[in-house]
């Protein structure tokens, strides 16, 4: 799967997610973009969106948009919050379909 992390994700993580091609908002030169333009354009290259920003699903309509997201909330935005959830992570981002969301919580 192609999976892109927002700039609200540690960009360590994108080397932990084994199995797929994964790049982040930063490097795709997406920083600072508005959620909406930024998914209208991830949902050109990517399946599967990936962010810790929870008002995500609330402030857009992901109905419209090609690919799916992976919500991600745990304590501290920082890898060793996501680390002990990585496996569950993993299968979130294979089962999120498009046009949906998933919200993983530590």
């Amino acid at each position: 799967m192609k999976v892109i992390l927002d700039e609200s994700v540690p960009r360590t993580l994108a080397g932990l997610l084994e199995g797929h091609e994964v790049t982040t908002v930063p490097l795709r030169g997406w920083r600072s973009k508005e959620n909406g333009e930024l998914l209208g354009l991830a949902s050109d290259e990517f399946d599967v969106f990936v962010t810790a920003d929870q008002n995500l699903r609330y402030q857009q309509n992901l109905s419209g948009f090609d690919l799916g997201v992976v919500v991600l909330a745990a304590p501290q935005n920082r890898i060793e919050s996501y680390l002990p959830m990585l496996e569950a992570i993993q299968q979130a981002i294979a089962r999120v379909r498009p046009g949906t969301a998933i919200l993983f919580a530590s």
